[in-house]
């Protein structure tokens, strides 16, 4: 390899258009998932406080950001509820109501922007009283008992019309549960995106208060999503959830777990996505708003670093203002 001076890696970089020529990485609005929280009680929205930026929408304001989405050529809307707590129960029964609010907004969106694609959360967090992504007994989450009622909650997504069905409770065999429940109903058509490699993380605590289990929750997590130390544990969720008929898979926070998605990526060669959190969205935020930083230069190099580790797309709070500066 030559050095210094026959080599000078800074002629690469002296002019707008070399580095544009040179550049390794693309980031564009196709890359982009929109997370949005639904809410019955919004009226139309509702701020929520930890997350500057983000609202509850009620299903009036989710059909204006169909439409917001859809225009800017944003391609996916992930779609997280926020219920009344008198609907919420220890077992999460209203995940299991077709008539539901996620299936209200699945139908929602699909009116109001039909070339947006709907993606849904399937775990009971959103609907239970303590706070927990399964049914719990005696302060253990049972893993089967969960997994029935995943699958139940999956079907009713797929038929509302939801296309791509993402279970994020990190429960065993539930990917292979709802991939056969799927296709004896004829929805062969119907993608899952596993939240496979899904840490016990710090970085949630925005996400709960938005949709509202974060003040029920007892205890934590970690007897099912993964430790933060651990990386060929990863490895294996994916391969098996691959095995049991996920079509994506993904990494979950993002930016603290760049070093997963790289290996996932490369390991697998599968669509991996990466989402960043609540706790990612609202440090840039806080930062940008007390001045600390330019918010939406290090947004964009946030985004960056996802393409960058061999992300396929990102799942992010920032898809809106992301989408109008790559426009």
């Amino acid at each position: 390899m030559s050095t210094f001076p026959a080599t000078r890696l800074r002629r690469l970089r002296q002019a707008d258009w070399s580095r544009r020529l040179v550049q390794e990485n693309v980031l564009t609005v196709n890359d982009l998932i929109w997370a949005v929280v639904v809410s019955d009680t919004a009226d139309p929205t509702e701020p929520v406080a930890a997350m500057p930026g983000v609202e509850r929408l009620g299903l009036k304001a989710l059909a204006d950001a169909a439409r917001r989405a859809e225009q800017l050529g944003i391609p996916a809307m992930a779609i997280f509820p926020h219920i009344d707590p008198a609907k919420k129960d220890a077992d999460g029964s209203e995940a299991l109501n077709p008539e539901g609010l996620v299936p209200q907004a699945i139908k929602t969106i699909k009116d109001a922007a039909p070339n947006v694609g709907v993606i849904c959360d399937v775990a009971l967090d959103p609907f239970t009283t303590h706070g927990h992504d399964g049914v719990m007994k005696d302060g253990i989450i049972l893993n089967d008992e969960t997994v029935n009622r995943l699958t139940r909650q999956a079907l009713i997504q797929a038929q509302a019309g939801c296309d791509v069905i993402a279970p994020s409770d990190m429960m065993d065999g539930r990917i292979g549960a709802i991939r056969e429940a799927l296709e004896m109903e004829g929805f062969t058509d119907t993608m899952i995106l596993s939240y496979a490699a899904k840490y016990a993380s710090g970085f949630y605590g925005p996400y709960r208060e938005a949709i509202g289990s974060g003040a029920v929750l007892q205890g934590d997590k970690k007897t099912y999503q993964m430790d933060p130390a651990n990386t060929e544990e990863a490895l294996r969720e994916v391969a098996m959830d691959l095995e049991e008929g996920a079509d994506m898979v993904m990494v979950k926070p993002g930016l603290p777990y760049l070093d997963i998605v790289r290996r996932i990526s490369e390991t697998f060669g599968v669509p991996t996505f990466a989402f960043q959190v609540s706790g990612e969205y609202a440090m840039i935020q806080a930062a940008a708003a007390n001045g600390w930083i330019d918010g939406d230069r290090v947004m964009m190099e946030s985004l960056m670093a996802f393409k960058r580790a061999g992300a396929a797309g990102i799942i992010t709070y920032f898809a809106p203002k992301a989408a109008e500066i790559l426009t």
